[in-house]
């Protein structure tokens, strides 16, 4: 199947360098005759058109009425509470639309065979979450214009293909003013690593924070891990076993946070008395979290939402998304930060 679809997809491409030839105009506007553009004059428009439906061309993600759509959905994993999150919105949010979708992972199959999965199941589109495109596969994505969201990707992509975020650099910066609006001062953060865009963001939130209050930035209070539990309890055991260690700790995801919980538990550290805890993401285990988290919130359904959205409008030829959209995240404030103790 995935051979079949090459080789279709290769067909297709080929008819339309034909079709720029034999009207006298450049691929680039075939492309965006064939996408619905709205930037092509209308005569030119309507000669293309004619060459694509005398020679037979088939715009393979318009809707079918005995054909249901489907659009792909791509994670490195399926484990953890964010992941979950993600997957849910992006459910909802097609199921709304009548659109199926089929999750897959990285683990087994590359972004470059998850690009020959869509062409070979006649896909809508594909959405992919926190992964790494390689230059070969953005120039595919780009040049055969095949219709593709990220969300959170690791690295910033080519501007053109759009990508969905939050507002990580303000809701770190809320996150730690809040700490620091508590009284405290000694702020520990169990940071995402640097290539991380996301993770990068917050950690630049956190130190802005900080600057902004007339504390200096200390590295030995910052742990650079995955988002991930288990390196995350490793860190915060290092951070509570220092001479000074801190008063409150900003966990950049909740299964970070998770892990603070933990390590300050086997430490003995009660939380929030003797340390507060705050995390990002706001995931459903932030509310179950013993005591529940506080917490900077994505907005989950949002970010499926509009990653359909945007993937849907790109498959359909409407206007050419923004390179970048950020959604606004906000605080939730629970039992897991106060004071410190003896304020």
């Amino acid at each position: 199947m995935a051979v079949q679809g090459k080789k279709l997809l290769e067909a297709q491409y080929g008819l339309l360098t034909s079709i720029a030839q034999e009207a006298g105009v450049s691929l680039s506007t075939v492309s965006k005759v064939v996408h619905r553009r709205r930037d092509v004059g209308r005569e030119t428009r309507a000669r293309v058109e004619e060459m694509l439906a005398r020679h037979g061309y088939i715009r393979a993600w318009e809707p079918d009425a005995e054909k249901p759509r489907q659009i792909i959905a791509v994670f490195r994993d399926l484990s953890g509470p964010y992941t979950l999150e993600v997957v849910r919105g992006i459910v909802d949010a097609a199921g709304e639309l009548g659109v199926d979708v089929l999750t897959g992972t990285t683990g087994r199959r590359s972004i470059a065979q998850w690009l020959e999965r869509c062409v070979s199941l006649d896909a809508t589109g594909l959405i992919i979450v926190i992964s790494m495109l390689s230059e070969d596969d953005q120039r595919r994505i780009v040049e055969q214009q095949l219709p593709v969201v990220l969300v959170d990707p690791l690295s910033a992509p080519s501007s053109d293909i759009p990508s969905i975020g939050v507002t990580n650099w303000n809701g770190a910066r809320d996150a730690v003013q809040h700490l620091l609006g508590l009284g405290h001062t000694r702020i520990a953060m169990v940071a995402g690593r640097s290539h991380s865009l996301a993770g990068a963001a917050r950690l630049h939130g956190y130190r802005a924070a900080l600057e902004e209050a007339g504390i200096a930035y200390d590295p030995a209070l910052v742990r650079s891990t995955d988002f991930d539990y288990d390196e995350a309890l490793a860190a915060v055991r290092q951070l509570l076993r220092a001479d000074r260690p801190p008063t409150a700790v900003f966990a950049a995801s909740d299964a970070q946070a998770l892990g603070v919980l933990e390590g300050a538990r086997q430490a003995g550290v009660r939380v929030p008395d003797a340390l507060a805890v705050m995390s990002f993401d706001d995931t459903l285990v932030a509310a179950m979290a013993s005591p529940p988290l506080s917490a900077v919130r994505q907005p989950f359904e949002d970010l499926g939402r509009e990653a359909t959205r945007v993937l849907l409008q790109a498959a359909g030829g409407g206007p050419a998304a923004s390179p970048r959209m950020e959604l606004a995240t906000s605080l939730v404030l629970r039992a897991s930060t106060a004071a410190p103790a003896g304020t």
